[in-house]
């Protein structure tokens, strides 16, 4: 299988099929709608009876069941008492007060099921990333076996296009492994002999004889798993504490409704008003208002930033959003571009057509990069011919009659792909490269004629949306990062961030999110890898890049920044604050409605329809309040710009003079593009 299909090939995944608590929430809703209409039309009684008979049965069998489940248990919750409820408002008659409290918690049901599934799919995903079968090698033959009958000192022959069965060092060989699923390295990494390698990583061109050292049930993808699982479970207690909230507030109505009932029946009240007044009772303390007070602005806001590109999967992340205290980012791919490129060409344009004529034929990402940095500046590749590809040195191929060379500047005589130029004072010495950048040297017929540098770059509203996030949380964002100090701490200066925490593997990146919380912080973590996974389940939100995320950091997320802008991620901090604001004005409108209703139902005499009005007037205040989020502005409070300036065809931002642009066009115009000077005379 070519490299560049097993490097593009998405993992396959059985079909998702919507849970079927999805499946009756939705029929409840259409048959209530439908009722509503057919009563409001006029129809029969019969038919609108019907129908809200079949939308009491599909949303609320299952929270009846679940309920009456926890009776034997000795235990009460709300979903029962709201069935309960409905129940009893249909009985005297108010049949779509009892419609609506089912369709609302049907609803919630399904939210949780489907938020539920996609945790699932996630982890399922990331077991498909390991091979499940490897190449063993004993007593110089080769066999194929199931990569779990791996065992620590086994020794395994990995192909070029294959991905690492696990863990282990390699014995020898040579090749580049793109191990970004691990530890989030925008470009492959040369391995050699003595070298650590990951199961689930993917082989470059070379082959590599590998020592088991991690029986593959203890690998790091299998460490990732297991963290992400954990992590889902420390939300349980979260949990539990709303469920004995429940449990209170469902035992004092039900309370509540018997002594009302019971009470003034033992004193000698008549049997039909005391029962008016218990079922009147059951209606106005129904918590209808104060779960609407929380969604409709959750919601909206949810819907405000789906409209503005950042998709956030339930009403409860929207809400936590807003309580960010900390806010730690992901590099490669998160407050970088995530593929390198050329920001500067040192030598002439005719070099770079050179290099993009024999980079053409790799499929190496530096080539990718060197290819697409010609066709930005309009240059046409040359045909070729001898290609030839040298893993961890570089390529080479014969371009007009001459041999050019691109590979690392720091060649030795064991790679004949670059060598430096015989010509004395000529400019072959080779440059270095600028902290976070590599090199690469293009050499015709031995002898260098030019430099490129090659760097993953900030996105250019990286620096904007860290001012934003550090004003909003009144401290500066971490850089959390797999890739090394050096291009990281040469990243976080260009954005503004002072915190660097550089070379951290998924589980180390676990635990800086952890230290990070400690203490009662609330963290915000952006990513985009498999390897930020475990760490995006672990903070309190997990926000991923939607344009240069893997697979299951996007299942693992608990929101998705669609259109990859950074500023969008302040913009929904933001705009969650603002839902939270209007919740608590909608728990202060509906619980003074509730309080008020109750007292004076229980030390007056409040009359059914005003209690109904009482209650449905509050509920329909408090959702009209919080529909505002849908005309909320959003990012308008970030004061961050739009990206500006010259973009390519991709439209991606070109760099500025001083950022590589003023020496590309310098060097570029050193030499006219249909001849290369001699060694001599190259600029530098």
């Amino acid at each position: 299988m070519p490299i560049t299909a097993a490097r593009d090939a998405s993992v396959a995944t059985e079909p998702r099929r919507l849970p079927p608590e999805v499946r009756w929430a939705a029929l409840a809703l259409i048959a209530f709608a439908a009722a509503v209409g057919a009563r409001a039309a006029g129809a029969p009684g019969p038919l609108w009876g019907a129908l809200y008979a079949v939308c009491y049965a599909a949303g609320g069998w299952e929270p009846a069941l679940a309920g009456v489940r926890a009776l034997r248990e000795r235990t009460l919750d709300v979903d029962l008492l709201m069935v309960v409820a409905a129940l009893g408002a249909a009985a005297i008659g108010q049949v779509l007060d009892g419609g609506l409290l089912i369709v609302i918690f049907a609803a919630s049901g399904a939210l949780e099921a489907v938020a539920t599934a996609r945790t699932e799919a996630s982890v399922r995903s990331l077991l498909s990333l390991a091979p499940q079968t490897a190449t063993r090698v004993r007593s110089g033959a080769e066999e194929r076996v199931p990569a779990a009958e791996l065992a620590v000192g086994d020794v395994v022959l990995v192909r070029p296009g294959e991905r690492v069965a696990a863990d282990g060092r390699v014995l020898g060989g040579r090749s580049d492994v793109d191990q970004s699923t691990i530890t989030g390295e925008p470009l492959p990494a040369d391995k050699e002999a003595g070298d650590e390698v990951f199961a689930g990583t993917l082989n470059g061109r070379g082959s590599l004889r590998v020592r088991v050292e991690r029986d593959p049930s203890d690998s790091v993808i299998a460490r990732i798993v297991a963290m992400v699982e954990e992590a889902s479970r420390t939300k349980a207690p979260t949990q539990l504490w709303i469920e004995r909230i429940e449990q209170r507030y469902s035992l004092a109505v039900v309370v509540g409704a018997l002594a009302l009932f019971a009470l003034p029946l033992a004193f000698g009240a008549a049997l039909e008003p005391t029962l008016l007044r218990a079922m009147t009772f059951m209606i106005v303390a129904s918590p209808c208002a104060v779960v609407l007070s929380t969604m409709p602005p959750l919601l909206a806001a949810i819907a405000n930033a789906g409209r503005n590109g950042v998709l956030v999967k339930s009403a409860v992340v929207m809400e936590e959003l807003g309580r960010t205290t900390v806010v730690a980012l992901d590099k490669t791919g998160t407050v970088t571009q995530g593929a390198p490129r050329v920001v500067e060409v040192r030598g002439p344009a005719e070099a770079l057509r050179l290099a993009a004529s024999v980079e053409a034929e790799s499929e190496h990402p530096v080539a990718r990069a060197v290819v697409a940095a010609a066709r930005e500046r309009g240059l046409v590749p040359y045909p070729v011919r001898d290609f030839v590809s040298r893993t961890g040195f570089g390529v080479e191929a014969v371009v007009k009659d001459r041999r050019v060379a691109v590979g690392r500047p720091d060649q030795d005589a064991a790679g004949p792909t670059v060598t430096e130029s015989p010509v004395e004072n000529s400019a072959a010495t080779p440059v270095k490269a600028p902290s976070g950048m590599t090199t690469v040297q293009v050499s015709v017929d031995g002898a260098a004629v030019a430099t490129l540098v090659v760097a993953d770059r900030p996105r250019p509203d990286a620096p904007a949306a860290v001012a934003r996030l550090t004003a909003l949380t009144g401290r500066a964002p971490v850089l959390l990062t797999g890739d090394a100090r050096g291009p990281a701490e040469h990243t976080a200066a260009a954005c503004g961030i002072e915190e660097v925490r550089a070379g951290l593997l998924p589980e180390e990146k676990v635990a800086a999110v952890s230290e990070l919380g400690a203490g009662g912080g609330r963290v915000l973590l952006v990513g985009d890898g498999v390897n930020d996974a475990p760490a995006l389940a672990t903070a309190h939100v997990g926000v991923a890049m939607g344009g240069t995320g893997a697979d299951l950091s996007l299942q693992a997320a608990d929101a998705i920044v669609v259109r990859d802008e950074l500023t969008a991620v302040p913009a929904v901090i933001e705009l969650s604050r603002r839902a939270r604001r209007l919740v608590v004005q909608n728990l202060v409108i509906a619980g003074c409605c509730i309080v008020g209703l109750v007292a004076w139902d229980t030390l007056g005499e409040l009359p059914l329809p005003l209690g109904v009005v009482g209650h449905e007037g509050s509920t329909v205040l408090v959702a009209l309040n919080g529909l505002r989020m849908l005309r909320a502005p959003f990012g308008a409070e970030s004061g961050a710009p739009r990206p500006s300036g010259p973009v390519d065809p991709s439209g991606t931002p070109r760099p500025e003079a001083g950022a590589g642009g003023a020496a590309e066009t310098a060097a570029s115009g050193a030499a006219s593009p249909g001849s290369v000077p001699s060694p001599g005379s190259v600029p530098h």
